[in-house]
């Protein structure tokens, strides 16, 4: 059986695909850079937008940076969805990247190193 996709679902790739794109080539502010979007959900009535984020460097001036310019974003949308409205824009910074690289960190601080196997020539 096909699997189901919700509106909100599609419209929420959509946007995810197009800020990745505004955020990289169009957004001017200095705070702004090296943005990844990981995740958006759409409310069921399309009028709120969750935008999950992750940066080298996830600080406060990166998230007032995001606020400010989701006005800018918005409109943006506006004019590349067919869209009747654009949601609301709220930025959520997604810690889930740097919570494997904590736990990657401590595996390997348990675990003994592997040396690497070495082939035998062959005759």
């Amino acid at each position: 059986m096909a699997k189901v996709f919700s509106r909100s679902d599609r419209v929420a790739e959509q946007i995810q695909r197009e800020l990745a794109d505004l955020l990289q080539f169009e957004v001017k502010d200095p705070r702004v850079s090296m943005v990844t979007v990981t995740e958006v959900e759409v409310s069921g009535d399309m009028a709120h937008a969750k935008i999950y984020y992750t940066a080298p460097q996830g600080t406060p001036e990166l998230q007032k940076g995001l606020e400010k310019s989701a006005g800018f974003l918005r409109s943006q949308l506006a004019k590349r969805l067919l869209l009747r409205t654009v949601p609301q824009l709220h930025f959520n910074y997604d810690a889930s990247i740097d919570h494997g690289m904590h736990i990657a960190k401590l595996i390997d601080e348990v675990l003994p190193p592997v040396e690497p196997e070495q082939d035998e020539p062959s005759n």
